[in-house]
Protein backbone atom coordinates (compact mmCIF):
# COMPACT_ATOMS: atom_id res chain seq x y z
CA UNK A 1 0.00 0.00 0.00
CA UNK A 2 1.16 3.66 -0.87
CA UNK A 3 2.15 5.76 2.22
CA UNK A 4 0.08 8.74 2.57
CA UNK A 5 1.60 10.52 5.06
CA UNK A 6 5.56 10.86 6.09
CA UNK A 7 4.38 8.88 9.70
CA UNK A 8 3.65 5.93 7.79
CA UNK A 9 7.02 4.98 6.89
CA UNK A 10 7.72 1.50 8.85
CA UNK A 11 11.25 0.67 10.66
CA UNK A 12 12.46 -1.57 7.63
CA UNK A 13 11.83 1.68 5.35
CA UNK A 14 13.14 3.94 8.11
CA UNK A 15 16.51 1.45 7.97
CA UNK A 16 16.91 1.93 4.10
CA UNK A 17 16.86 5.81 4.47
CA UNK A 18 19.68 5.58 7.21
CA UNK A 19 21.61 3.42 5.09
CA UNK A 20 21.57 5.74 2.17
CA UNK A 21 22.25 8.62 4.54
CA UNK A 22 25.04 6.42 6.21
CA UNK A 23 26.52 6.18 2.36
CA UNK A 24 26.37 9.90 1.60
CA UNK A 25 27.78 11.11 5.03
CA UNK A 26 30.62 8.03 4.22
CA UNK A 27 31.67 10.40 0.67
CA UNK A 28 30.39 13.56 2.14
CA UNK A 29 33.74 12.90 4.89
CA UNK A 30 35.56 12.01 1.83
CA UNK A 31 35.15 15.10 0.40
CA UNK A 32 34.78 17.34 3.58
CA UNK A 33 38.52 16.20 4.27
CA UNK A 34 39.62 17.33 1.38
CA UNK A 35 38.18 20.87 1.72
CA UNK A 36 39.58 21.16 5.32
CA UNK A 37 42.70 19.74 5.37
CA UNK A 38 41.88 17.87 8.06
CA UNK A 39 40.60 14.21 8.88
CA UNK A 40 36.84 13.86 8.67
CA UNK A 41 34.48 11.58 9.86
CA UNK A 42 30.73 11.01 10.26
CA UNK A 43 29.68 8.10 12.11
CA UNK A 44 26.52 6.68 11.20
CA UNK A 45 23.48 9.02 11.16
CA UNK A 46 19.66 9.09 12.81
CA UNK A 47 16.70 9.26 10.64
CA UNK A 48 13.56 10.44 12.67
CA UNK A 49 10.55 11.37 11.14
CA UNK A 50 8.99 13.62 13.17
CA UNK A 51 6.10 16.53 13.37
CA UNK A 52 7.28 20.34 13.56
CA UNK A 53 6.88 20.76 17.16
CA UNK A 54 8.61 17.36 17.76
CA UNK A 55 11.62 18.58 15.12
CA UNK A 56 12.09 22.50 16.39
CA UNK A 57 12.33 20.53 20.17
CA UNK A 58 14.85 18.10 18.61
CA UNK A 59 16.83 20.88 17.20
CA UNK A 60 16.96 22.66 20.20
CA UNK A 61 14.23 24.97 20.60
CA UNK A 62 11.76 27.37 17.58
CA UNK A 63 14.03 30.67 18.85
CA UNK A 64 17.13 29.35 18.44
CA UNK A 65 19.70 31.06 15.30
CA UNK A 66 21.02 28.85 12.83
CA UNK A 67 22.62 29.10 9.55
CA UNK A 68 20.21 27.36 6.87
CA UNK A 69 21.55 25.78 3.31
CA UNK A 70 18.41 25.51 1.41
CA UNK A 71 18.26 23.24 -1.90
CA UNK A 72 15.55 22.45 -3.74
CA UNK A 73 15.44 19.21 -5.63
CA UNK A 74 13.75 18.43 -8.89
CA UNK A 75 13.32 15.67 -11.56
CA UNK A 76 11.73 12.39 -10.67
CA UNK A 77 11.60 13.74 -7.19
CA UNK A 78 10.40 16.63 -5.80
CA UNK A 79 11.42 18.07 -2.42
CA UNK A 80 13.64 20.22 -0.47
CA UNK A 81 16.35 19.13 1.41
CA UNK A 82 17.72 21.90 4.42
CA UNK A 83 21.41 21.49 6.29
CA UNK A 84 21.46 23.44 9.61
CA UNK A 85 24.47 25.05 11.31
CA UNK A 86 24.99 26.93 14.37
CA UNK A 87 27.62 29.19 15.15
CA UNK A 88 30.28 26.79 16.64
CA UNK A 89 30.10 24.18 13.75
CA UNK A 90 30.25 27.89 11.41
CA UNK A 91 33.73 28.83 13.21
CA UNK A 92 35.23 25.98 13.25
CA UNK A 93 34.76 25.46 9.66
CA UNK A 94 35.80 28.80 9.00
CA UNK A 95 39.05 27.99 11.24
CA UNK A 96 39.96 25.15 9.15
CA UNK A 97 39.04 26.89 5.62
CA UNK A 98 40.38 30.69 6.76
CA UNK A 99 42.27 31.08 9.46
CA UNK A 100 39.20 33.13 10.93
CA UNK A 101 36.33 32.73 13.30
CA UNK A 102 33.05 35.30 13.90
CA UNK A 103 31.88 36.48 16.97
CA UNK A 104 28.13 36.74 15.34
CA UNK A 105 26.22 35.56 12.22
CA UNK A 106 25.80 39.37 10.99
CA UNK A 107 29.84 39.35 10.63
CA UNK A 108 30.20 37.01 8.25
CA UNK A 109 31.11 38.15 4.76
CA UNK A 110 30.08 36.94 1.67
CA UNK A 111 33.18 34.90 1.01
CA UNK A 112 32.68 33.41 4.11
CA UNK A 113 29.20 32.98 3.36
CA UNK A 114 30.19 30.93 0.40
CA UNK A 115 32.07 28.81 2.55
CA UNK A 116 29.49 27.36 4.70
CA UNK A 117 27.42 27.09 1.36
CA UNK A 118 29.76 24.93 0.06
CA UNK A 119 30.01 22.39 2.88
CA UNK A 120 26.17 22.49 3.31
CA UNK A 121 26.62 21.99 -0.68
CA UNK A 122 28.91 18.91 -0.32
CA UNK A 123 26.52 17.38 2.47
CA UNK A 124 23.25 17.65 0.63
CA UNK A 125 25.00 17.10 -2.75
CA UNK A 126 26.85 13.54 -1.47
CA UNK A 127 23.18 12.35 0.20
CA UNK A 128 21.25 13.29 -3.15
CA UNK A 129 24.20 11.55 -5.26
CA UNK A 130 24.26 8.11 -2.81
CA UNK A 131 19.87 8.40 -3.23
CA UNK A 132 20.43 8.97 -6.82
CA UNK A 133 22.84 6.08 -7.60
CA UNK A 134 20.91 3.56 -5.43
CA UNK A 135 17.56 4.25 -6.59
CA UNK A 136 18.32 5.38 -10.24
CA UNK A 137 16.58 8.02 -9.81
CA UNK A 138 17.49 11.34 -11.88
CA UNK A 139 17.26 13.99 -8.63
CA UNK A 140 18.71 17.45 -9.36
CA UNK A 141 19.30 20.06 -6.26
CA UNK A 142 19.55 23.63 -6.95
CA UNK A 143 22.05 25.91 -6.09
CA UNK A 144 21.90 26.17 -2.71
CA UNK A 145 21.33 29.57 -0.78
CA UNK A 146 21.96 30.79 2.61
CA UNK A 147 19.92 32.04 5.27
CA UNK A 148 20.27 33.27 8.75
CA UNK A 149 17.33 32.46 10.84
CA UNK A 150 15.64 30.92 14.12
CA UNK A 151 15.34 27.61 13.27
CA UNK A 152 11.60 26.88 13.83
CA UNK A 153 11.03 29.78 10.92
CA UNK A 154 13.37 27.35 8.65
CA UNK A 155 11.65 24.42 9.45
CA UNK A 156 8.35 25.97 8.40
CA UNK A 157 9.64 26.54 4.32
CA UNK A 158 9.39 22.74 3.72
CA UNK A 159 6.21 22.90 6.25
CA UNK A 160 4.16 25.42 4.53
CA UNK A 161 4.91 23.41 0.95
CA UNK A 162 4.19 20.40 2.09
CA UNK A 163 1.71 20.51 5.51
CA UNK A 164 -1.49 19.56 3.23
CA UNK A 165 0.10 16.58 2.46
CA UNK A 166 1.82 15.79 6.29
CA UNK A 167 3.00 17.79 9.33
CA UNK A 168 5.61 15.65 9.77
CA UNK A 169 9.10 16.16 8.27
CA UNK A 170 12.29 13.27 8.06
CA UNK A 171 15.17 14.28 10.19
CA UNK A 172 18.81 13.26 9.82
CA UNK A 173 21.28 13.65 12.58
CA UNK A 174 24.19 13.69 12.36
CA UNK A 175 27.72 14.79 14.47
CA UNK A 176 31.25 15.55 12.15
CA UNK A 177 33.89 14.58 13.91
CA UNK A 178 36.82 17.01 12.72
CA UNK A 179 40.12 15.84 13.88
CA UNK A 180 37.78 14.34 16.82
CA UNK A 181 35.57 17.58 17.58
CA UNK A 182 32.32 16.92 17.46
CA UNK A 183 30.48 19.38 15.64
CA UNK A 184 26.43 18.75 15.59
CA UNK A 185 24.82 18.85 11.76
CA UNK A 186 21.31 18.13 10.96
CA UNK A 187 19.55 17.58 7.53
CA UNK A 188 16.19 17.70 7.00
CA UNK A 189 14.64 16.29 4.08
CA UNK A 190 11.41 17.18 2.86
CA UNK A 191 10.01 14.99 -0.70
CA UNK A 192 6.70 15.43 -1.50
CA UNK A 193 4.90 12.36 -0.49
CA UNK A 194 4.50 10.95 -4.28
CA UNK A 195 8.03 11.57 -4.58
CA UNK A 196 9.03 9.45 -1.31
CA UNK A 197 6.45 6.68 -2.23
CA UNK A 198 8.28 6.64 -5.67
CA UNK A 199 11.75 6.27 -3.95
CA UNK A 200 10.64 3.43 -1.83
CA UNK A 201 8.95 1.38 -4.88
CA UNK A 202 12.77 1.78 -6.22
CA UNK A 203 14.65 0.48 -3.50
CA UNK A 204 12.04 -2.29 -3.50
CA UNK A 205 10.28 -1.71 -0.29
CA UNK A 206 7.19 -0.11 -1.55
CA UNK A 207 4.50 0.02 -3.85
Amino acid sequence: MSLNKFEELNSIQIDALREIGSIGTSHAATSLSSLLGSKVRIPLPEVKILDFNKAVEELGGFETISAGIISLLSGQINGMMLALFELEAINLLLDRMMGKTVKDYSELTEIESSAVIEVGNILISTFINALSNLTDVKITPSVPQIAIDMQGAMITVPMAAYGNQSDYIMLLGGTFLIDNKEIPCKLLLSPDVKSLNYLLYRLGIGE
